[in-house]
């Protein structure tokens, strides 16, 4: 078995031992030492940091805590807070109801208004189509009215004129036949007045009709805000009246428990609402 000196052993480690498929470098010496003095230098740091800032003792006087008032007194007032603030969280439940519900409300009345106008501008319209639809057979008719009444009087003159020559043929006074276009005149004249009357008198009727109906809507919608702000204003005092007696009743079953300075801590009712 081969053996080598300690010198020729630093001088293999310093350079490099190969022994097969790898090789071993040898630490620097020097490297590692400084390494360690840095380590431990800064764990000395450390705990001498700790102990500078470690916690000092709490050093009170000693003095009766819960202040000057009475056990019984301090529940009271507990109980009372705790009533009060389930009443407030009531309260704010309620105001959250009724803020939903007039939101709702607010919304479908929005909606009800928008129909309502989309079906008034659909009355509009269809009673401006039958408006038209009437005027126009108004003016047809007057115009076949006045067609037929200038045929009859371009018949009646010459009908007129032949039955005076067939009556008195030996007359030598001759008369003029009187022509009926003034007559017919006032007449289409009269018709025309009468129609248009008519027309006038249904458009009033209409309007009448319209305004009534816009009145009766307003008074019920008027009605109905009433009764809605009566029942709030009667569910408001009926809650507060309830509250106002429970609280009256509690207060009394307090001071019945609460006899002689002692607070029944073995009641069942000393921390109902």
């Amino acid at each position: 078995m081969e053996t080598f000196s300690n010198m020729d052993l630093q001088d293999s480690v310093s350079v490099g031992l190969g022994t097969g498929a790898y090789t071993v470098i040898a630490p620097n010496e020097n490297r590692r030492n400084q390494i360690q003095r840095i380590a431990e230098k800064e764990l000395e740091s450390l705990e001498k940091w700790k102990e500078q800032h470690r916690a000092k003792p709490v050093n009170l006087v000693p003095r009766r805590l819960g202040g000057s008032q009475s056990e019984a007194e301090v529940r009271q007032k507990q109980q009372l807070q705790l009533m009060q603030s389930k009443y407030q969280q009531k309260l704010k439940r309620e105001e959250s109801v009724r803020i939903k519900k007039e939101a709702e409300e607010a919304n479908i009345q929005k909606m009800k208004a928008t129909q309502r106008e989309k079906s008034n501008k659909l009355e509009e319209k269809k009673r401006l189509q039958e408006n038209l639809r009437r005027e126009a057979f108004r003016e047809h008719q007057q115009y076949k009215t006045a067609e037929f009444l200038s045929r009859l009087d371009a018949e009646l003159p010459d009908r007129s004129t032949h039955q005076i020559a067939l009556r008195d043929p030996q007359s030598s006074t001759w008369k003029l036949p009187v022509l009926p276009g003034n007559h017919s005149w006032a007449r289409s004249r009269a018709y025309k007045d009468s129609l248009k009357e008519e027309e006038n008198k249904k458009l009033q009727k209409m309007k009448e009709e319209q305004h009534q109906k816009s009145e009766l809507l307003k008074f019920h919608q008027q009605q109905q805000e009433e009764e809605r702000t009566k029942t709030h204003q009667a569910e408001h005092r009926r809650v507060n009246n309830v509250f106002l007696d429970r609280l009256q009743g509690k207060s009394q079953r307090s001071g019945f428990e609460h006899f002689g300075g002692h607070w029944n801590m073995n009641s069942g009712n000393s921390w109902d609402i």
